[in-house]
């Protein structure tokens, strides 16, 4: 498996949500890049966001957005070093 774009693009958006509150959403509008869009679509019939254009993390989007924000925090202190 590897990354594709399409999960790069699922894994920016994860990234963006606020894991200190969970009740901060977010809105993906229609003149948002066409690749931010799908990827909210894309997240949301995984069951991982409550909207089809963003919305609230479900629990299993909590935990992929912990994974992926942690595995980015992982990435760029190896980078730095």
């Amino acid at each position: 498996m590897s990354f594709t774009p399409e999960l790069v693009a699922e894994l920016e958006l994860l990234s963006l949500y606020n894991l200190a509150n969970t009740q901060e959403g977010l809105k993906i509008h229609q003149v948002a890049a066409p690749q931010a869009i799908a990827a909210a679509k894309r997240l949301h019939d995984k069951g991982l966001i409550t909207q089809p254009d963003g919305g609230y993390l479900t629990s299993l989007g909590l935990d992929a957005a912990e994974h992926a924000q942690g595995l980015l925090i992982i990435l760029n202190v190896a980078e730095a070093v």
